[in-house]
């Protein structure tokens, strides 16, 4: 077994933990960093908007079956950004088609009529095609407020089934809340990082962002799932509600960050091919939202969600008793150093016997004489100690040990001499 295998078991055991609760502070702080970034980026840069949502011009290119490569999209995006034209800084240019013709699509943001045939005299010079082969079609700019409307309800209707669903599957509106607030920390982030990185937003990116907010509630649905699992008889457990949350965290922790990286091979893969090679707009847009929506999801699933769940907790009765117990029984702990002496049992296995130390544990032979793993003390084994009571005198030998002690006789001789 792997190191990585014994630490995901150590972790679920409880064996070792991670205090991802109390150090909820750190955390927020952590957030609170990043998430002020992203706040700064949408003020002062802000978001570039797609033609989708501001509108602007369309330009397809008709041509013969072969010459609409890649190469020749790449090379008329670069010479419409050296026009000098603020509108055409970052034109997206793609190609589709099959059959007979294909065709070669350049969309840049509104301009002028003197701009808009500056373009053509480009688009002719670098593909070879007549102005008759040039389809021009001009977006306005109410279509996209339009699209931008319909975004924002489809995203508004997403985050009340959210709450609805949590609250429904649950029973527990707090965690609908701690729920909501873990995705719009991944909005922000995921819109900051967009404003930050200049790439434009698209169909594609509001697409993107709902996709990972249905990421992002998965991984935490799963967390608060183990939360009530540990916390469902909290009496019987001898935790307090934070200690059996983290918990829940610790156990989850490797699931969550295995899921994170597969999901994220593939998309980092895809966003490194549509910015860096093919320069395909639509691509890497919805990558890019992908990739930051997804890590920052499995972040505030462990660090933000959880810890905020045992916030808004804090002050419900039976957390506060089981809190009580919880620090009653560390006292106790700490009072009396023989309560933590694991209790001895006939069929304790050699390994397991107390007084070994742990290079004799791990020699220690069993029934077929082959050395075994150490296993772990079982929990329930401590804590059933006493005190031992101190001597009054030195331990001498008894009078009575030379007597003739009784012995059991069958019944059939009792009485009889």
């Amino acid at each position: 077994m792997g190191k990585f295998s014994r630490l995901g078991n150590d972790l679920y055991s409880g064996r070792r933990s991670i205090d991802f609760v109390g150090r909820k502070w750190l955390w927020y702080a952590l957030s609170g960093v990043i998430v002020l970034a992203a706040v700064l980026g949408l003020s002062v840069k802000g978001l570039d908007m797609g033609i989708e949502f501001v509108g602007g011009a369309e330009y397809k290119v008709q041509l013969p079956a072969g010459q609409a490569t890649q190469d020749l999209a790449d090379r008329l995006r670069e010479d419409i950004a050296a026009t000098g034209i603020d509108a055409a800084q970052q034109p997206v240019v793609t190609t589709s088609g099959s059959g007979g013709t294909n065709s070669i699509i350049v969309q840049v943001k509104p301009v002028t009529n003197d701009e808009s045939q500056q373009i053509v005299r480009v688009i002719t010079e670098v593909t070879g095609a007549t102005q008759a082969d040039i389809q021009t079609t001009e977006i306005g700019p109410s279509w996209g407020k339009e699209i931008a409307k319909r975004s924002a309800i489809g995203l508004a209707v997403f985050l009340v089934l959210v709450v609805l669903f949590i609250w429904a599957y649950f029973r527990e509106w707090k965690m609908s809340l701690a729920a909501i607030v873990a995705l719009l920390h991944d909005i922000v982030i995921t819109v900051g990082v967009y404003a930050l990185s200049g790439f434009e937003v698209t169909p594609a990116t509001v697409t993107g962002i709902l996709t990972i907010l249905g990421f992002s509630l998965y991984d935490t649905v799963v967390v608060f799932d183990k939360v009530r699992e540990n916390t469902k008889n909290l009496r019987e457990s001898r935790m307090s509600y934070a200690q059996a949350a983290n918990l829940a965290v610790n156990q989850t922790l490797v699931r969550s960050i295995n899921t994170s990286i597969v999901a994220l091979i593939p998309v980092a893969a895809i966003l490194y091919v549509g910015a860096v090679q093919l320069g395909a707009s639509t691509l890497k847009d919805l990558a890019l939202a992908l990739f930051v929506g997804m890590a920052a999801g499995a972040y505030s699933s462990i660090f933000i969600a959880t810890p905020l769940l045992v916030q808004l907790k804090a002050n419900e009765t039976y957390v506060v008793q089981a809190e009580k117990r919880a620090r009653q029984r560390q006292r106790a702990l700490e009072a009396d150093r023989y309560a933590a002496v694991p209790t001895f049992s006939d069929d304790m296995p050699v390994h397991d016997e107390p007084g070994l130390d742990d290079e004799q544990r791990e020699d220690a032979p069993v029934s077929g004489g082959a050395a075994v793993a150490r296993e772990p003390r079982s929990p329930e084994a401590m804590g059933r100690g006493r005190v031992a009571p101190q001597p009054t005198r030195p331990v001498q030998q008894s009078p009575s040990s030379g007597r003739q002690q009784p012995s059991r006789q069958p019944k059939s001789k009792r009485g009889k001499k």
